[in-house]
Protein backbone atom coordinates (compact mmCIF):
# COMPACT_ATOMS: atom_id res chain seq x y z
CA UNK A 1 0.00 0.00 0.00
CA UNK A 2 1.22 3.50 -0.91
CA UNK A 3 0.37 6.20 1.29
CA UNK A 4 -0.13 10.13 -0.09
CA UNK A 5 0.47 13.26 1.53
CA UNK A 6 -3.62 13.17 1.83
CA UNK A 7 -3.98 10.51 3.23
CA UNK A 8 -1.52 10.96 5.53
CA UNK A 9 -3.16 14.59 6.53
CA UNK A 10 -6.50 12.76 7.09
CA UNK A 11 -5.11 10.02 9.04
CA UNK A 12 -3.34 12.81 11.33
CA UNK A 13 -6.18 15.20 11.98
CA UNK A 14 -8.05 11.90 13.03
CA UNK A 15 -5.82 11.37 15.40
CA UNK A 16 -5.47 14.87 16.89
CA UNK A 17 -9.28 15.80 16.72
CA UNK A 18 -10.25 15.46 20.21
CA UNK A 19 -6.75 16.06 21.60
CA UNK A 20 -5.32 18.87 23.11
CA UNK A 21 -2.24 19.01 22.53
CA UNK A 22 0.21 22.36 21.70
CA UNK A 23 3.13 20.62 19.30
CA UNK A 24 0.62 19.19 16.70
CA UNK A 25 3.47 19.34 14.46
CA UNK A 26 5.86 17.23 16.70
CA UNK A 27 2.77 14.27 16.45
CA UNK A 28 2.58 14.76 12.67
CA UNK A 29 6.17 14.21 11.92
CA UNK A 30 6.00 11.21 13.97
CA UNK A 31 2.78 9.65 12.42
CA UNK A 32 4.56 10.61 8.92
CA UNK A 33 7.65 8.88 9.70
CA UNK A 34 6.24 5.66 11.30
CA UNK A 35 4.06 5.40 7.95
CA UNK A 36 6.88 6.19 5.86
CA UNK A 37 9.23 3.19 7.64
CA UNK A 38 6.47 0.97 6.93
CA UNK A 39 5.54 1.89 3.55
CA UNK A 40 8.65 2.94 1.72
CA UNK A 41 11.46 0.92 3.67
CA UNK A 42 9.50 -2.52 4.30
CA UNK A 43 11.24 -4.72 1.76
CA UNK A 44 10.41 -8.13 0.58
CA UNK A 45 13.47 -9.90 -0.27
CA UNK A 46 14.24 -12.73 -2.42
CA UNK A 47 16.69 -15.80 -1.82
CA UNK A 48 19.03 -14.35 -3.81
CA UNK A 49 19.50 -10.64 -2.27
CA UNK A 50 20.17 -8.78 0.50
CA UNK A 51 18.84 -5.26 2.14
CA UNK A 52 18.56 -3.20 5.01
CA UNK A 53 18.79 0.69 6.32
CA UNK A 54 20.94 3.22 7.50
CA UNK A 55 19.47 6.14 9.43
CA UNK A 56 21.79 9.56 9.55
CA UNK A 57 20.68 12.41 11.71
CA UNK A 58 22.18 15.93 10.38
CA UNK A 59 22.39 19.17 12.27
CA UNK A 60 20.87 21.01 9.76
CA UNK A 61 17.11 21.80 8.22
CA UNK A 62 15.39 19.42 5.96
CA UNK A 63 14.57 22.08 3.25
CA UNK A 64 18.18 22.45 2.97
CA UNK A 65 19.18 18.56 3.32
CA UNK A 66 16.54 17.91 0.62
CA UNK A 67 17.68 20.05 -1.87
CA UNK A 68 21.33 18.15 -1.81
CA UNK A 69 19.42 14.79 -2.12
CA UNK A 70 17.14 16.18 -4.53
CA UNK A 71 19.85 16.92 -7.13
CA UNK A 72 19.59 13.56 -9.46
CA UNK A 73 21.98 15.65 -11.92
CA UNK A 74 24.14 16.39 -9.71
CA UNK A 75 24.96 13.56 -6.91
CA UNK A 76 28.46 14.31 -6.85
CA UNK A 77 27.67 17.00 -5.02
CA UNK A 78 27.92 15.37 -1.96
CA UNK A 79 28.87 11.56 -3.19
CA UNK A 80 32.63 11.62 -2.49
CA UNK A 81 33.48 8.61 -4.29
CA UNK A 82 31.54 10.00 -7.99
CA UNK A 83 34.03 11.67 -10.11
CA UNK A 84 31.36 13.34 -12.67
CA UNK A 85 28.03 12.29 -13.79
CA UNK A 86 26.50 12.57 -17.35
CA UNK A 87 22.71 12.73 -17.80
CA UNK A 88 21.59 10.29 -20.56
CA UNK A 89 18.26 11.07 -20.65
CA UNK A 90 15.44 13.64 -19.09
CA UNK A 91 16.44 16.75 -17.00
CA UNK A 92 16.45 15.46 -13.34
CA UNK A 93 12.84 14.51 -13.16
CA UNK A 94 11.40 11.53 -12.87
CA UNK A 95 12.01 8.34 -15.27
CA UNK A 96 15.65 10.68 -15.84
CA UNK A 97 18.75 8.35 -16.73
CA UNK A 98 22.10 9.71 -15.05
CA UNK A 99 25.21 8.26 -15.69
CA UNK A 100 28.18 8.72 -13.14
CA UNK A 101 32.04 7.56 -13.62
CA UNK A 102 33.60 6.45 -9.92
CA UNK A 103 36.75 7.50 -8.70
CA UNK A 104 39.62 5.20 -8.49
CA UNK A 105 40.15 2.70 -5.46
CA UNK A 106 36.78 1.83 -5.75
CA UNK A 107 35.58 -1.97 -7.60
CA UNK A 108 33.51 -0.05 -10.23
CA UNK A 109 34.04 2.48 -12.74
CA UNK A 110 30.72 3.32 -13.82
CA UNK A 111 27.32 2.81 -13.02
CA UNK A 112 23.75 4.11 -14.79
CA UNK A 113 20.72 5.28 -12.62
CA UNK A 114 17.55 5.64 -13.20
CA UNK A 115 15.18 8.26 -10.99
CA UNK A 116 12.08 6.22 -10.21
CA UNK A 117 10.21 8.58 -7.77
CA UNK A 118 10.78 11.96 -6.50
CA UNK A 119 8.22 13.67 -3.87
CA UNK A 120 8.91 16.84 -3.21
CA UNK A 121 5.98 17.37 -0.48
CA UNK A 122 7.00 13.87 1.18
CA UNK A 123 10.47 13.96 1.12
CA UNK A 124 10.71 10.32 -0.84
CA UNK A 125 13.64 9.56 -3.29
CA UNK A 126 13.79 6.28 -4.84
CA UNK A 127 16.65 5.44 -7.50
CA UNK A 128 17.67 2.14 -9.38
CA UNK A 129 20.95 1.13 -10.82
CA UNK A 130 19.91 -0.48 -14.51
CA UNK A 131 23.82 -0.81 -16.21
CA UNK A 132 27.57 0.01 -15.40
CA UNK A 133 30.01 -1.68 -14.28
CA UNK A 134 30.10 -2.43 -10.24
CA UNK A 135 28.70 -5.39 -8.11
CA UNK A 136 25.97 -3.61 -7.11
CA UNK A 137 23.08 -5.82 -9.62
CA UNK A 138 19.74 -5.38 -9.61
CA UNK A 139 20.34 -2.94 -6.90
CA UNK A 140 17.26 -0.14 -5.55
CA UNK A 141 17.34 2.44 -2.51
CA UNK A 142 15.01 4.68 -1.13
CA UNK A 143 15.72 7.48 0.73
CA UNK A 144 13.22 9.35 3.20
CA UNK A 145 13.73 12.76 4.86
CA UNK A 146 11.73 13.93 7.90
CA UNK A 147 12.43 16.60 10.77
CA UNK A 148 14.01 15.94 14.02
CA UNK A 149 13.86 18.13 17.02
CA UNK A 150 11.38 20.45 16.08
CA UNK A 151 13.01 21.26 12.61
CA UNK A 152 16.31 21.86 13.80
CA UNK A 153 17.51 18.61 12.20
CA UNK A 154 16.59 15.93 9.73
CA UNK A 155 16.70 12.41 9.84
CA UNK A 156 17.71 10.62 6.67
CA UNK A 157 16.40 7.18 5.73
CA UNK A 158 18.31 4.86 2.94
CA UNK A 159 17.01 1.37 2.71
CA UNK A 160 18.18 -0.92 -0.51
CA UNK A 161 17.57 -4.46 -2.38
CA UNK A 162 20.90 -5.90 -4.15
CA UNK A 163 21.13 -8.63 -5.58
CA UNK A 164 24.04 -11.08 -4.34
CA UNK A 165 26.38 -11.95 -7.04
CA UNK A 166 27.37 -14.78 -8.04
CA UNK A 167 30.45 -16.68 -5.89
CA UNK A 168 29.13 -13.58 -3.61
CA UNK A 169 28.46 -14.17 0.31
CA UNK A 170 25.43 -12.40 1.28
CA UNK A 171 27.60 -11.02 4.18
CA UNK A 172 30.05 -9.71 1.73
CA UNK A 173 27.67 -7.73 -0.65
CA UNK A 174 26.14 -6.51 2.64
CA UNK A 175 28.68 -5.08 3.87
CA UNK A 176 29.85 -3.38 0.58
CA UNK A 177 26.68 -1.77 0.44
CA UNK A 178 26.33 -0.99 3.95
CA UNK A 179 29.65 0.72 3.46
CA UNK A 180 29.00 2.57 0.07
CA UNK A 181 25.70 4.53 1.89
CA UNK A 182 27.41 4.90 5.15
CA UNK A 183 30.23 6.92 3.51
CA UNK A 184 27.15 9.12 1.46
CA UNK A 185 25.35 9.53 4.30
CA UNK A 186 27.63 10.85 6.64
CA UNK A 187 29.61 13.04 3.78
CA UNK A 188 25.84 14.45 2.78
CA UNK A 189 25.89 15.49 6.30
CA UNK A 190 29.15 17.02 6.63
CA UNK A 191 28.50 19.39 3.71
CA UNK A 192 24.88 19.55 5.22
CA UNK A 193 25.96 20.99 7.81
CA UNK A 194 29.30 22.97 6.36
CA UNK A 195 26.12 25.19 3.99
CA UNK A 196 24.15 26.06 7.73
CA UNK A 197 27.96 27.04 9.68
CA UNK A 198 28.91 29.69 6.05
CA UNK A 199 25.81 30.81 6.37
CA UNK A 200 25.74 31.66 10.10
CA UNK A 201 29.34 33.07 9.81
Amino acid sequence: MTWNSSEINNIYTELTKSTLNTNLKLKRNFLLQAIMMNDCHSHHLLPNQCGSSLVQTIDAPLPLVWSIIRRFDHPQGYKRFIKSCIMRSGGGGVGSVREVMIISGLPATTSTERLDELDDELHVMVVSIIGGDHRLENYHSTTTLHESEGGSKTMVTESYVVDIPPGNSKEDTWTFAEAIIGWNLKSLATVSEDKVRNCEA
